[in-house]
């Protein structure tokens, strides 16, 4: 029998060693589970990775355009001598869909940076308990995020932005979105993690 010191320390190296991340948790409870229950969720899964995927893909798009758009302003303003005003401005409005779009497809993909090794090494209900409060805390910012991101679309739809003429709610269109699929992923994944606890 081990002292009685030696447990949680033990418990450390245990999640140490053993715990994995909690997308790989996800996907071996997933596998385990019986096909008929899994059938629709794995559905629903498909989707929202599918939502995820291409909300990467339209921001690895406009990345690559931003680049080019960079690229142009060099050249036209030292070699045309002729500096394209529109690049400034619409490279704003680009870098806030492409921050938008990867922090909506990072919540489903749980690959925002965090500090999980203190959660990780704890028994399993705190562990879960944690993992819920997380995912609860980016639904609520995620409704403030669309709230605010809706009330400034509305206020901005006759403010254009200077050099390309675009109404302003363009650039606030993305909040609104993004704060829906934080939500959205959030809450399925509190809704996914609860139905697996129930099953075991």
């Amino acid at each position: 029998m081990s002292a009685p010191g030696s447990a949680w320390p033990g418990v450390l190296l245990r999640g140490s060693a053993t715990v994995s991340s909690y997308s790989d948790q996800l996907d071996d409870q997933v596998a385990q589970a019986p096909v008929s229950e899994t059938g629709p969720q794995s559905l629903l899964d498909r989707t929202l990775d599918g939502i995820a995927h291409l909300c990467i893909i339209v921001a690895g798009v406009l990345m690559v355009f931003l680049i080019i758009t960079f690229g142009w302003l060099v050249f036209g303003r030292y070699v045309l001598n002729d500096t394209p005003t529109w690049v400034e401005q619409s490279s704003l409005v680009i870098v806030v869909y492409i921050t938008c779009l990867g922090a909506a497809a990072g919540v489903r993909n749980n690959s925002h940076l965090s500090i999980d090794f203190i959660r990780e090494g704890m028994p399993r209900l705190p562990r879960t308990v944690m993992r819920h409060l997380s995912d609860l805390f980016v639904a609520c910012f995620g409704v403030f995020m669309a709230w605010q991101g809706g009330y400034l679309v509305m206020e901005n739809l006759n403010r254009p932005i200077p050099m390309i003429g675009f109404s302003e709610s363009w650039r606030a269109a993305l909040l609104v979105i993004c704060g829906v699929l934080m939500v959205l992923f959030s809450c399925v994944n509190i809704v996914q993690r609860l139905l697996k606890t129930r099953e075991v």
